[in-house]
């Protein structure tokens, strides 16, 4: 009788154990996704800021008239006919794992000058993507704000 009870007793304890234990926690790196679609997408012709908002500022009219190229080399061409800017752009895959997996592909731009189009210079997130359009979100931490960019394909 005794030895019925002592089997009992470990096979509820055991149970109770593994019911802690959750299937989540097995994979501590989210799987990437995958950027190409996104970089295909880009590669395609060119492109219009057809809205900037740099933390509750609207400041689309400093891309006014420029159309950006996102080209091979991780090359970024901002020209409007008369001045040609060059920076570069890639798009990478985040497993950082704090944010939902929509999110798990950073957008990167970087321009040196002129200061308006350093302003794009940030590690972005991909709020929506179609084959005319990239819309695009910063969120600064610290208390800093939160800038949008949208690209549309001329």
């Amino acid at each position: 009788m005794k030895n019925i009870f002592v089997k009992i007793l470990i096979l509820a304890s055991l149970l109770s154990v593994s019911g802690m234990c959750s299937d989540d926690d097995d994979n501590p790196s989210n799987p990437s996704v995958d950027p190409t679609p996104v970089i295909n997408t880009v590669k395609s012709g060119t492109w219009r800021i057809t809205f900037y908002e740099d933390s509750g500022t609207n400041e689309t009219s400093n891309f006014n008239g420029y159309n950006f190229t996102f080209a091979d080399a991780a090359v970024l061409t901002a020209t409007n006919g008369t001045n040609t800017y060059t920076g570069t752009w890639s798009v990478t895959s985040d497993n950082s794992g704090d944010d939902s997996p929509s999110n798990d592909l950073d957008f990167n731009i970087a321009f040196s000058a002129p200061s308006n189009f350093a302003e794009l210079t940030e590690d972005w997130n991909i709020l929506e993507r179609t084959d005319t359009k990239v819309r695009l979100i910063h969120e600064s931490g610290g208390g800093g704000g939160t800038d949008y960019v949208t690209f549309e394909k001329n």
